[in-house]
């Protein structure tokens, strides 16, 4: 029989998501400042690129020391000092006109402080508070609600920028990214008192990790994650843009992605609570690999690119719900904040080879095409590399009945 959720433990879910929201509407937003601060400067879009690919590959490495500190020294503590980090890194960049303060602010501080205040620290706090069958659940829940603010904040800040200009747009940003810090306050997560898990050390438990076969497997195969999400977040609205769509489109496509991946991110949640996790990544990325290569072989037009971005909506953070439920399912949630860390930086650089080398590429042919499939072909690779992933847990962490 399923327990019901006590109000604290709503509060708690609900401030996470809120969270959620903020944190990645705001990250996912950046696409939309390439062409402003290209115009502003004489940076190329393989300067700017270059600094969106270190905030993803800051993130990466920042996620596995927060997911380390918030095992050893709890999620809210982590939480506000990565928004505080976030909020700063948002401010040095408006305005911005070095090329250290740009790769400073909106490359190592924004990095790192998403790195403090998304997934890999809110999820564990989400799952330690409910009871086993409620986790897939609660996974699904918190995806989807950073999908919901890529949604609402997209069009949002794409407004800022259009009445109030770039610079003043990333002061208001600044503001939202404060408001993390109040979120933070309900989310120092305690354990479930339903399961007693297997009391291995911190130490023991990544050297058993690190020994496991399928582990690696996920890690390497979440970097294709990675290099489609953000190859698309950063330069989806430029790529729009050059093929003579207006500025909105662009705004359009990131918000219809986010909209769509609350249904896929729910989906992907109540599917692994009946089957296999590691098939339906398979599916996942076979799904992206065919939505990719059927967008760029028929001619590009607004039905075609609002079509693209609904199918790659259901697909997008659909990955995070069974790739997270895998590392769960592996190792339990004592120490899943670091473990997930591990798999993450894979997943963070993909995300800077994808937004990287989309900048190189674009300023040294003068098109996208190449990237384009290049995550053809990382997605053929996905599938490969995800199907032979066994997703029992490790004898060491099987849950006991207390």
């Amino acid at each position: 029989m399923t327990q019901r959720l006590s109000p604290s433990t709503i509060f708690l879910i609900a401030s996470g998501c809120l969270l959620l929201m903020i944190s990645f509407g705001i990250r996912s937003s950046y696409g939309l400042y390439m062409r402003p601060i290209e115009a502003s400067t004489d940076w190329g879009r393989d300067i700017i690129g270059f600094a969106l690919a270190l905030q993803n590959l800051s993130w990466g490495i920042m996620s596995v020391f927060t997911g380390g500190l918030a095992d050893r020294f709890g999620n809210r503590n982590v939480l506000f000092g990565g928004a505080l980090v976030y909020a700063l890194g948002v401010y040095l960049t408006a305005g911005v006109s070095d090329l250290f303060t740009l790769n400073a602010g909106l490359g190592f501080l924004v990095g790192a402080g998403v790195a403090g205040t998304s997934f890999g620290i809110v999820l564990p706090a989400l799952v330690q508070s409910v009871p086993p069958e409620r986790r897939d659940w609660v996974l699904g829940l918190g995806t989807a609600c950073g999908s919901a603010g890529q949604f609402a904040l997209v069009p949002l800040v794409q407004m800022f920028i259009s009445d109030f200009g770039w610079i003043n747009s990333l002061h208001i940003l600044t503001a939202i990214a404060i408001l993390m810090m109040l979120l933070a306050i309900p989310l120092n997560a305690k354990k479930s008192s339903v399961i007693t898990e297997s009391d291995q050390g911190f130490a023991e438990t990544v050297r058993l990790a690190a020994g496991h076969k399928s582990y690696w497997l996920l890690v390497f195969g979440f970097f294709v994650c990675g290099f489609h999400v953000a190859f698309i977040t950063a330069h989806m609205p430029a790529y729009l843009s050059d093929l003579g769509f207006a500025h909105q489109v662009g705004a359009w496509s990131l918000s219809l992605i986010g909209l769509f991946n609350i249904a896929g991110a729910f989906w992907a949640g109540n599917i692994c609570r009946k089957h296999s996790r590691s098939k339906l990544l398979v599916a996942i990325y076979g799904g992206r690999t065919i939505a990719i290569a059927l967008f760029l072989i028929f001619p590009i037009t607004l039905t075609s690119v609002l079509i693209f971005s609904a199918v790659m909506g259901l697909l997008w953070l659909a990955t995070v719900p069974p790739t997270s439920g895998i590392v769960m399912n592996m190792f339990g949630t004592r120490y899943m904040a670091t473990l997930y860390g591990f798999v993450f930086f894979s997943h963070q650089v993909g995300s800077f080879s994808g937004v990287w080398l989309g900048g190189y590429l674009y300023e040294t042919y003068g098109h996208y095409e190449y990237i384009w499939w290049a995550g053809i072909f990382f997605g053929l690779m996905a599938v490969i590399l995800h199907w032979p992933i066994d997703e029992k847990p490790h004898p060491a962490f099987v849950a006991k009945e207390s």
